[in-house]
């Protein structure tokens, strides 16, 4: 595929559409251990999120960087919107029924 447009405005290629892109911080997310009671920052490539067919299937788990702790913990609507969208990798979890 060559650098310029095959659609859109004529003589535009790639580099000068994204020429005015900044790069972006990425998130952080602040999280706590249930087991040690550290409190901490996390990215979203730290997270995982899982959504189940349920709220009760729906969490998201990290690794305490403080006390090596799996952590497994729910996840409601609002946090699942908020982890997306920074980027937090997902799983769908499927119904075997």
């Amino acid at each position: 595929m060559s650098e310029s447009a095959t659609t859109g405005a004529p003589g535009m290629t790639a580099a000068s559409a994204f020429a005015g892109m900044r790069s972006v911080a990425p998130v952080m997310f602040r999280a706590g251990c249930p087991d040690c009671r550290e409190r901490f920052e996390l990215s979203a490539s730290a997270l995982r999120l899982a959504i189940g067919a349920s709220s009760r299937t729906t969490f998201y788990s990290f690794t305490c960087p403080e006390c090596g702790a799996a952590v497994r913990k729910p996840a409601g609507e609002r946090i699942v919107e908020l982890l997306t969208g920074g980027g937090v990798r997902t799983l769908r979890l499927h119904s075997t029924v």
